[in-house]
């Protein structure tokens, strides 16, 4: 499968990444007016902190810690499942990111002493990020590492350099461009304010030099809480070097503090993703309406069309088109495919099938090659063999259909009888008549045939013609004697008029069948 260039690369070795990083994911996001804590919201088909806790990893740290409170036995479990290797540490009563940082260095040093003895400690370079910056990178944080160690820093900021940087810290330098200190918005001067480098929170630090540090900050502030910025000035005041790596793709540092801000990173996110595919050499027919999770893999040469969705572990192979209209989740469509106008979930479509339009695949759905499931066509844990047609206005549903099979209009496996769902298994290349109900559980031999309006209750032999024949009456006169006065019997009573004077045209009374 293709991949698009703008993928993260193979984690480092151990060896050659930073001794931790430490993702802050205690807020609880209450701006997000929600049940599910903030860090959780999904985007790219991954949660925020999925995302960020992606990025920490692929840097190859030695340990990777992640801060929890709000929400906490869901936030851990949800972390855990992601990344069974994250360290989680639980934030105490002591308000800020100080205080969440200290406290995961604590858990880090324990772990250190563990394993290297009485006294031992985190030694090295400490990364700290967070939950929600869903877009950063870990090339841009092996940026920050590799900017860090290459000066011997006590600290290094992440910085972005905004066009409008209303609202951020500013980055205050000194001639030597290492950082003088960080101004808050509400406190900067009007020179101040006209500095367009701001804080993104994101941070390297030398591991000895944050512990002592930290031991020195207080909550003796407005907010009472215990902040991290204050680590730089009292980095500085030991002699210490803060140093500042400023990136101009702020879409890396921005959170999301709500849903507006949220729906912009997921769009920003899905427009890289569709760009990074196209490079790929995936033609995207239109970008605006075309979205792919991040766990999406494509082939070369594929085509998606208008208003595709692709999301979760769905894969499609060369020269398949997927669209118009069409959300896959969890698919595989193999080469050469056609689905269009199609929601799908867990199904497989095989090579050069065809698949829609209008058409509902439930999980389970397995579309041979060459196959076909058409217009307003519904299946569940169906398995279609190579070359079965299943081309309009029917449902298949515990059924096994097989090789070159015919299934007319209309046909319906009626799989569940109210208590169990039971298996309708149809052989290689029957051919079955329009309105076909197969109750299952039944079984139809190979080659055999149904007559249209069959109800197969019984299993087929093979080769054998499955028909349910009852003498067709008519009660001759009905219309007028039951409905008089309305359209219908008024176009009776004209029709046999002009039959009256028409002697030469002959009307059946009686059904003709069997004759």
């Amino acid at each position: 499968m293709a991949k698009p260039r703008t993928e993260p690369s193979p984690p480092h070795s151990a060896h050659h990444g930073p001794a931790a990083v430490i993702v802050l994911a205690a807020g609880a996001g209450t701006r997000m007016k929600s049940r599910t804590p903030k860090i959780l919201h999904p985007l790219g088909g991954r949660s925020m902190v999925a995302h960020a806790l992606d990025a920490a990893r692929g840097l190859g740290p030695e340990r990777l810690a992640a801060v929890v409170r709000h929400e906490r036995d869901l936030v851990a479990e949800h972390i855990t499942a992601h990344d069974p290797g994250v360290i989680i540490v639980d934030q105490d009563e002591v308000p800020g990111t100080g205080r969440a940082v200290e406290a995961a260095l604590e858990a880090l040093d324990t772990l250190e002493a563990g394993q290297a003895g009485e006294g031992g400690a985190l030694e090295g370079t400490v990364v700290v990020t967070y939950g929600d910056v869903p877009l950063l990178t870990a090339a841009l944080l092996a940026e920050l590492v590799a900017e860090h160690e290459a000066g011997g820093n006590a600290a290094t900021v992440l910085t972005a350099v905004l066009e409008d940087a209303t609202g951020y810290g500013r980055i205050l330098r000194e001639a030597d461009g290492t950082v003088a200190g960080i101004r808050e918005h509400k406190d900067a001067s009007a020179d101040e304010r006209a500095i367009h480098e701001v804080n993104s929170g994101i941070y390297a630090f030398d591991a000895a030099m944050l512990r002592d540090a930290l031991k020195q900050v207080t909550t003796e502030n407005a907010q009472g809480e215990k902040y991290l910025t204050d680590v730089l000035a009292i980095a500085r005041a030991a002699g210490g070097r803060v140093a500042a790596l400023a990136t101009t793709d702020r879409w890396q540092v921005e959170g999301a503090n709500d849903r507006v801000q949220l729906q912009a990173l997921a769009a920003e996110h899905n427009r890289r993703t569709v760009e990074a595919w196209m490079r790929a050499g995936v033609t995207v027919v239109d970008p605006a309406t075309t979205w792919i999770d991040a766990t999406v893999t494509l082939a070369e040469d594929v085509t998606l069309k208008p208003n595709t969705q692709l999301h979760g572990a769905t894969s499609v192979q060369r020269e398949a088109v997927i669209g118009p209209d069409t959300t896959l989740t969890d698919c595989t469509v193999g080469e050469g495919a056609t689905v269009k106008r199609t929601d799908g979930t867990r199904a497989e479509i095989g090579a050069g099938a065809t698949v829609g339009p209008f058409t509902y695949l439930r999980p389970g759905t397995k579309l041979g090659p060459e196959g076909k499931i058409g217009a307003f066509y519904e299946t569940k844990n169906a398995v279609i063999g190579r070359g079965a047609k299943l081309s309009h206005l029917g449902y298949a549903g515990d059924a096994e259909i097989g090789e070159g099979a015919n299934i007319g209009c209309g046909n319906i496996t009626a799989n569940y009888d109210g208590v169990d769902k039971h298996r309708t298994v149809i052989g290689a290349h029957v051919r079955t008549g329009s309105n076909t109900v197969f109750v299952a559980p039944v079984t139809v031999g190979d080659g055999a045939y149904t007559a249209a309006g069959a109800i197969v209750r019984k299993d087929v032999p093979a080769g054998a013609l499955s028909l349910s024949v009852a003498p067709q009456r008519n009660a001759e006169g009905w219309t007028e004697a039951n409905r008089a006065g309305s359209p219908s019997a008024q176009a009776a009573a004209a029709a046999r008029s002009r039959a009256a004077d028409s002697p030469s045209v002959a009307t059946p009374t009686e059904n003709e069948e069997g004759k």
